[in-house]
């Protein structure tokens, strides 16, 4: 556990000392998690085990449950057995196919409360989050521009859902800014979220066509181990994957769960959320909340093996002049922290590749928008569903 976050537990527990809040001596809450894949996939579900267990240490006052590798279709009976049969106070749903089901379960158990992540319906006693990674996709993006030779850089995904597409089109968009030629080619695996033979057969294909740089979004290291093994850069994901090729993986994307769930869990037991007012409670927490970490291992924001070929990478910036693209992914990171979010890598113009203007000259792209994109940048190549006319 980072030690910022243990202070920041002990400060809230603080807080609600002083504040004269006051439970009955004995009190607990219990509160089950539903994880899409398996808790060892390194990916997604695993950063949301490490957050719950963290949760548990931190708060006396909060036992937890986990059910993993739950199928989209079968999330409310399981939400089921865990209110009638565990007797939870809270259900957590860390999957956006989980949605529905845990939507339809709000309106079943009104006196309880549900957090559902990645998602947009909520209720008076369901809220919803999202550690969002489009800042740090737009960073590697930097970096995967810089170390392309080909510019043929690949991307494995799972789903082409709104959130998938918000990150391709964010690192697509770094991917561009240092080299304006390159493309992101991208292929759908469409069968689970941890897939690591599709995995593997996806990454092998986009080599065989000459992709020299890969990302990825799918539930284990497979992208990263087969990216290692041909000698090629690759990104993280979710998780510190830097073992699995020392070498090789420049960055990637890491989360903090545990920084949303200590905030949402401390609320409920203070009862300022409750089962009556979290219809507009809605986290999108980034790099300036603490949610959120550039890097190939917690700490690592950029593997050493890298440092020398990406100072040696020098661009005409058009917002910082002459700057190594080392530099320019350390500055924009400041700049994406900022609590005034002074940078944004959906701020116009911005053209999809179609060659309409999604983002106009002076706008930033609203939440809404983020969470609802469809289109594709300038620099995608390949199939995606649902791009509108």
């Amino acid at each position: 556990m980072k030690r910022s976050v243990f202070i920041f537990g002990v400060v809230f527990w603080v807080l609600f000392v002083l504040s004269g809040v006051v439970f009955a001596q004995g009190l607990k809450l219990k509160a089950g998690f539903i994880y899409v894949g398996p808790i060892g996939d390194l990916g997604w579900s695993h950063a949301h085990e490490k957050a719950r267990q963290i949760l548990e240490e931190t708060y006396p006052w909060l036992d937890t449950l986990y059910v993993e590798a739950v199928p989209e279709g079968e999330v409310e009976g399981v939400i089921d057995r865990l209110i009638n049969q565990e007797k939870v106070d809270i259900v957590v749903t860390t999957s956006f196919g989980f949605m529905d089901g845990t939507f339809n379960a709000a309106q079943k158990y009104p006196d309880k409360i549900f957090f559902h992540c990645s998602g947009f319906k909520r209720a008076p006693n369901m809220a919803t989050f999202m550690a969002d990674f489009h800042q740090i996709y737009y960073l590697n993006g930097l970096m995967a521009g810089a170390l392309t030779k080909s510019g043929k850089i690949g991307y494995v995904g799972t789903f082409p859902i709104p959130e998938l597409k918000r990150h391709i089109n964010a690192f697509t968009l770094g991917v561009r800014r240092v080299n304006p030629r390159a493309e992101v080619h991208v292929r759908w695996l469409q069968t689970a979220w941890y897939d690591p033979q599709g995995a593997k057969e996806a990454s092998e294909a986009l080599i065989s066509e000459g992709i020299d740089v890969l990302a990825f979004t799918e539930d284990s290291a497979t992208v990263v181990q087969v990216a290692g093994e041909k000698g090629l850069p690759s990104f993280g994901h979710y998780s510190p994957m830097l073992s699995f090729a020392p070498q090789t993986l420049v960055s990637g994307q890491l989360v903090h769960w545990e920084a949303i769930y200590l905030d949402f869990f401390a609320k409920v037991y203070a009862g300022l959320y409750n089962n009556t007012n979290l219809e507009k409670v809605d986290y999108w927490w980034l790099l300036g909340d603490g949610a959120v970490e550039l890097g190939a291992d917690f700490g690592v924001p950029i593997n050493p093996a890298f440092e020398e070929a990406l100072k040696g990478y020098v661009v005409d910036d058009p917002v910082y002049g002459k700057i190594s693209v080392y530099d320019l992914v350390l500055t924009v990171e400041k700049a994406m922290a900022d609590p005034e979010y002074a940078f944004s890598p959906f701020a116009g113009p911005i053209k999809d590749r179609k060659g309409v203007v999604r983002v106009p000259q002076g706008v930033r792209l609203p939440l809404q928008d983020l969470i609802t994109m469809e289109w594709a940048v300038e620099g995608v190549s390949g199939p995606w569903p649902g791009e509108p006319e």
